[in-house]
């Protein structure tokens, strides 16, 4: 009669050798492949989306962080041009309402490094570059933020881009003068596609 303790070491020896060539043929366990990072995601083609020709409608807060509620409303057409092949473009926004004229420009640039976008403003009033707000899409919802001075404080700055669906996307812009902890919206603006 076979030794039982013999035979469980016999079985055991031979289950761990019928396992073992599966574990060094395969280069990763679904588990381990479950656990690697995944690439990072290249966003060079993140506003590709936006270009075209866009109506806008938007309002922005007269005084912000006042405790002011006044908003001016303006109507206005809004076009996106691809430059650098879609690692830039070109936004032009011309509006008009009862608070006046308004012309602006921004230039947006991808740098590959960071993986990160610049959105750079001007006004034609100011006709200068302002502070670039900085950041990138998660999961098709594009957030960017910046630290700039409003009379004499420094205060956060949030800018948000979101796609509604392909003809209609959702802007805006908030100002934090409490360290992020509280934003209050200054800038709201709906683009619809013209063509």
């Amino acid at each position: 009669m076979p030794n039982p303790r013999r035979v469980f070491m016999l079985c055991t020896a031979i289950a761990g050798l019928l396992c073992l060539p599966a574990a060094q043929g395969s280069a990763q366990t679904p588990q381990a492949a479950r656990h690697e990072p995944a690439a990072p995601h290249d966003g060079q083609h993140d506003f590709d989306f936006e270009i075209g020709t866009w109506k806008t409608h938007l309002k922005r807060l007269v005084h912000p962080l006042s405790g002011s509620n006044e908003w001016a409303a303006y109507e206005g057409v809004t076009t996106v041009r691809k430059v650098w092949d879609g690692r830039a473009n070109l936004v032009e926004l011309t509006a008009d309402g009862p608070a006046g004229h308004f012309e602006g420009l921004n230039l947006r640039l991808y740098n590959p490094q960071s993986r990160q976008w610049s959105l750079n403003f001007a006004s034609s009033r100011g006709g200068t570059l302002g502070q670039p707000t900085i950041g990138g899409f998660i999961d098709g919802h594009g957030e960017f933020y910046d630290q700039e001075d409003l009379d004499g404080r420094a205060i956060f700055v949030r800018f948000t881009i979101t796609p509604v669906d392909a003809d209609t996307i959702h802007f805006e812009q908030a100002f934090s003068d409490d360290g992020g902890k509280t934003w209050e919206v200054n800038w709201v603006a709906t683009d619809k596609r013209l063509k």
